[in-house]
């Protein structure tokens, strides 16, 4: 891959490429629309994202290009005009992170050429704009030898996608894609950053990554509107409850408190990141236990959830799902990422999981009218230098 990444440099900029960089794709395994929330999240890296090769410029010119999007061409940008451009389309995620780097002193005084390629379907839900910004991070502290940890560099790729970009996401994919470890999942407490590892065995089953096929645009979904809904949730129990975040409480407190929100709608998106973050504590214990069974079930309970109370899945997802749960072999299955179209996650036991491929991919192009796609994924590291 190396070389396939400095042979595609040497062609679009006509030089060679001093330096390859990767950064991993992230599936959530459960703890759904709960990081914005305060609560906690169980995401693993992939074994395929985005890579980039660079060479340092000794002018102010950044040149980006993408081979995922050849007809965009390279884009041409000077250091000190380092604004939000829509016609700069993919850009704009690793702009912010440089943005973010300058707005916390780390001034980047010259230019360079950057090539990416990556291997996440484009809006799959599997944070294809979270990796090309932590990439970018760890590109900019090896070129300028900042002295930033990965958590800050995390931290700035949230930032940039906040406030930059303009969608309004938790912590979760950025620091999954950082702090990623080979055959581990992270329990991540997004409301205090604290984190462990927890070792991925699954006693001959696989995990499923199942692509609907359907683009989300992100920015333009109504991400924004759910969160916006639980903040209206929060304030509302606020009148009466010492919290600054809806998962502070669990199920029992909620309920008891469920009229203090005024609206039904704001109050069933609470109930979901409520009892998602239980559901996510339990289902990590259920793993440590080896109760892979356990495990399944809250994944299932965590789509039906994410469908009923959240209403983030859509027909495409539902469909994935809802085949699969029929499926022999298949420990549990839900929707992962934000919703709205892109993947679900599956726990497969491996003797059926060509029958699984097989079977649910006709019976949802049956159902849908066009294909999904297929990945056994391989958990593996976070962010670095090849």
């Amino acid at each position: 891959m190396i070389n396939k990444l400095k042979d595609m440099f040497k062609e679009v900029y006509k030089c060679e490429a001093e330096k390859v960089f990767f950064a991993p794709g992230r599936v959530n395994l459960i703890g759904e629309h709960t990081d914005y929330n305060g609560g906690n999240v169980f995401p693993c890296a992939l074994t395929f994202g985005t890579y980039a090769s660079i060479k340092k410029r000794n002018d102010k010119t950044i040149r980006f290009y993408s081979d995922n999007f050849k007809e965009l061409g390279i884009m041409e940008i000077n250091i000190d005009e380092m604004e939000y451009n829509k016609e700069h389309d993919w850009a704009n995620y690793p702009k912010g992170v440089i943005w973010a780097f300058e707005s916390i002193g780390m001034k980047i005084d010259s230019g360079f050429d950057i090539l990416f390629y990556g291997n996440i379907p484009n809006g799959a839900g599997l944070s294809s704009s979270a990796s090309i910004e932590v990439l970018t991070g760890v590109i900019l502290k090896d070129l300028y030898n900042f002295d930033i940890s990965m958590i800050d560099i995390v931290k700035c790729s949230q930032k940039a996608e906040n406030q930059f970009v303009g969608v309004n996401c938790g912590i979760m994919d950025q620091f999954a894609i950082g702090m990623g470890k080979k055959d581990n999942a992270i329990l991540l407490d997004t409301n205090t950053l604290k984190y462990q590892y927890s070792s991925i065995k699954l006693d001959g089953a696989s995990i499923v990554i199942s692509n609907t096929n359907k683009r989300r645009g992100l920015a333009d979904s109504k991400y924004n509107e759910r969160r916006s809904e639980c903040e209206t949730a929060l304030k509302d129990l606020q009148s009466e409850l010492k919290i600054n975040a809806l998962c502070e409480i669990n199920e029992d407190v909620f309920e008891k408190n469920r009229h203090l929100i005024k609206n039904e709608v704001c109050a069933r998106r609470a109930k979901h990141a409520i009892y998602e973050n239980q559901r996510t504590l339990k289902a990590v214990k259920a793993l440590e236990n080896k109760d892979i069974k356990l495990f399944g079930e809250l994944m299932n309970k965590s789509h039906i959830s994410l469908r009923d109370d959240y209403e983030v899945t859509g027909i495409e997802l539902d469909t994935l799902v809802e085949i699969a749960w029929k499926m022999p072999g298949v420990v549990g299955s839900r929707m992962t990422g934000a919703g709205f179209g892109g993947c679900t996650v599956s726990i497969v036991k491996d003797e059926f999981v060509d029958d699984f491929i097989k079977n649910v991919g006709e019976k949802y192009n049956k159902k849908i009218g066009y294909e999904a796609v297929f990945y056994v994924a391989q958990i593996g590291d976070g962010a670095r230098k090849l």
